[in-house]
């Protein structure tokens, strides 16, 4: 036996084709879904029909929308919290006082009545809307529409009232606030006080100007003028400089040019070029330096340039003295500008406390101003009225139940008992270890399949000729020739794991195949507990394999030829009390060398091997075994028993034979078995009279003196 064959993966046992599964197990599904789509049907038919209601009600969330500023998430738990809100005992207290539930519906107190409602009461959100509905359902429409129209008016008022309350809250917690902040304010106050009269400086409520405010601007201005005079005093110092490098006439020339005020060098030199210019055109002229007019324009040029030199003088000293005062002026500045900044930072120093005091106590009122300026919005707002909870629709009385939906239910019956009858389906066919295909013999068991018998093949002795099932016996018949390793193996006994397997129909049927192809076939009863083949052949059972095995008779005195040519029978006698111990004798091991060499084929029946100990020592006692297996019935870990048992007493296993298989519904054996009925005789089967698996010289039967009684 392979090694791999008992460790083979459980999954690959498994691995059939879906739909196969479906068309062997739809019995199973078909009976599933009608009881689950009967059960759906039933109890649709028993639930009491009941009514809908619905009010709509649109949610106002205060001082903001819920497309606006709340988000999905927030949007979402807070319509979660109405729902809540909606079902909430409190709600639902005011409705049945409101209809007098308590002794309409007979209950015996409040918390029943809230129960009933809870279960009555379903509220959901319109998408992409503010609305929710506020759907009640009761047996009774009006009822429904009294509920509904009752819990909306509730949710109403309990929000209405909610509302109000947190309003009053929010104003007496301003209240007590703006309280404790004019308590602030004051002592903000009195702490500035005492810092203005230390300091000596006054505070002026509102005023932008502080007293270290005004003292910087007055250092700026100072700062300034100290720049100022620096600049002054440096131009006169380059003026003075200039005229001092300068010869007579570049001096001339540059005190002319000098931007200061009354300069009378500029008029005079002037004066003096235009003089020079007529005394240089004149002398050009040819006028010598005697002639009148030449002596007249000399003199006044004389005059000018001394003007001139007199004038450059006095500039000199009006600079000389311009720098002196200016330089005495900035002395003055620049002391006057160190005060300024020697007091603003002591200025600095001192309105530091100052500066802390006055920005505590107006940061004070103005949390006052503002948290008053909340105050009156608030109150306006609480005078002003609010509805949280706007009513939309008003309930109606229903006029079709709304419950059991009869269609959902059946369709969802018919999907569950179809889903469930498939999951039932393929549950059974895991945990199903029998037998399903040719491949789990020939894994499981390391035989060959010797032939696949279809379902409901009957006696073939007892048919016609031409009937299609003999085909399969005829594979067998084949497959056993090609099978077998030595030609005088003509000895086979028939083994099952269990009873009622089909294993005396197929050593009938395979009989009857081989006589008709010329073998001198010999069939023996051996099952020694229930015997059957006689009843095949309308035999009678008295004498047969125990009166041969218990008593002196001939073999020909317990073997009958039966209606077909070429067949015989050993019936099986009477039934011994020991059946094992019949079987295991040398008369019957005997028995079984003698027919070898009288027949071509014998085939002896068994009981099942693994309920009685008969069929181990038939095995042991004969060439070949032959194991029937039942389509869908035994588990494999019993067949591998069976063909232990056979090779526990060294028998040998010759094949294993596949009955009871329904082609129609597994489609795995359609093409092994189709086949045949294209290819099934058309005319008188065929004889084999030359053709013998023993020897030829061996004779077909038995020759004694009462052969008339074997024939």
């Amino acid at each position: 036996m392979s090694q791999n064959s008992p460790q083979t993966n459980e999954a690959s046992l498994h691995a059939v084709d879906y739909w196969q599964v479906l068309r062997n197990r739809y019995g199973i599904i078909l009976l599933t879904f009608l009881l689950v789509f009967l059960t759906a049907a039933v109890i649709t038919r028993v639930m009491p029909r009941k009514y809908s209601s619905t009010a709509v009600v649109q949610v106002n969330n205060p001082g903001q929308g819920f497309g606006s500023n709340l988000g999905i998430l927030e949007s979402r738990q807070y319509f979660a919290t109405q729902f809540e809100v909606i079902s909430a005992a409190k709600t639902l207290k005011v409705v049945a006082e409101a209809l007098d539930l308590k002794n309409k519906w007979a209950l015996r107190d409040e918390d029943a009545v809230v129960g009933v409602l809870k279960g009555m009461v379903e509220t959901k959100l319109r998408p992409g809307t503010d609305l929710i509905e506020i759907t009640v359902l009761h047996i009774d429409p009006e009822v429904a529409k009294e509920v509904a129209a009752e819990v909306a008016i509730a949710y109403q008022n309990r929000r209405n009232q909610e509302e109000a309350a947190r309003a009053e809250n929010q104003l007496d917690a301003l209240d007590a606030e703006i309280e404790d902040q004019k308590d602030k304010v004051e002592a903000k106050r009195k702490v500035l006080d005492t810092i203005v009269r230390i300091t000596g400086r006054p505070y002026f409520e509102g005023s932008q100007n502080s007293p270290e405010s005004m003292e910087s601007l007055l250092a700026k201005m100072a700062d300034r003028d100290v720049f100022d005079l620096k600049k002054n005093r440096d131009q006169y110092r380059i003026y003075l400089e200039k005229l001092e490098e300068l010869d007579k006439e570049q001096v001339l020339r540059y005190a002319a040019e000098l931007p200061v005020d009354n300069n009378s060098v500029r008029t005079l030199h002037t004066e003096y070029l235009a003089t020079k210019r007529e005394l240089e055109a004149n002398k050009a002229s040819g006028l010598g330096a005697r002639h009148p007019t030449m002596m007249v324009q000399q003199e006044r040029l004389a005059g000018l340039r001394e003007d001139l030199d007199s004038a450059v003088a006095t500039l000199r000293e009006s600079l000389a003295t311009n720098y002196e005062m200016i330089s005495e002026q900035l002395l003055v500045m620049e002391d006057t500008s160190q005060k300024q900044q020697d007091e603003l930072v002591e200025l600095a120093t001192e309105m530091h406390d100052y500066k802390e005091a006055t920005r505590d106590y107006e940061s004070a009122l103005a949390l006052l101003q503002e948290l008053k300026l909340t105050h009156s919005a608030e109150r306006v707002g609480l005078r002003s009225p609010k509805e949280p909870i706007t009513i939309q629709e008003d309930p109606k009385v229903g006029t079709k139940p709304v419950s059991p939906k009869v269609t959902l239910n059946l369709v969802l019956g018919a999907v569950i008992g179809l889903i469930f009858g498939i999951a039932i389906a393929f549950f059974l066919e895991y945990v199903d270890t029998s037998v399903k295909s040719l491949e789990d013999v020939e894994r499981f068991l390391q035989v060959p399949v010797l032939a696949v018998i279809p379902k409901d093949v009957g006696v073939l002795h007892k048919q016609s000729g031409m009937s299609p099932d003999a085909e399969a016996y005829r594979i067998l018949r084949t497959n056993i020739e090609f099978n077998r390793k030595n030609p005088e193996d003509n000895s086979i006994t028939v083994v099952s794991g269990g009873a009622g397997e089909g294993k005396s129909t197929t050593l009938v049927n395979l009989a009857y195949v081989c006589a008709q192809g010329g073998y001198t076939t010999l069939m023996i009863d051996a099952d020694l507990r229930r015997p059957r083949l006689h009843t095949f052949f309308d035999i009678n059972n008295s004498v047969g394999l125990t009166n041969y095995l218990t008593t002196d008779l001939m073999l020909e005195d317990v073997i009958l030829q039966t209606p077909v040519d070429n067949l015989y029978f050993m019936p099986s006698g009477v039934l011994p009390a020991d059946a094992a111990g019949i079987l295991n004798s040398r008369r019957m091991s005997e028995l079984v060398q003698d027919v070898k060499q009288r027949f071509d084929l014998v085939l002896i029946d068994s009981p099942p091997i693994l309920g009685v100990s008969d069929a181990s020592v038939l095995a042991s006692e004969v060439d070949l075994t032959m194991i029937v297996v039942q389509h869908r019935k035994l588990p494999r870990n019993m067949l591998l028993r069976v063909k232990q048992a056979v090779e526990n007493v060294g028998g040998q296993v010759i094949g294993v034979v596949l009955n009871n298989v329904d082609i129609r519904s597994d489609n795995q054996y359609q093409y092994y078995t189709s086949y045949y009925t294209y290819y099934a005789p058309s005319a008188e089967p065929e004889t084999r009279s030359n053709r013998k698996v023993v020897d030829a010289k061996k004779s077909p039967a038995p020759t004694q003196s009462n052969d008339s009684d074997l024939y």
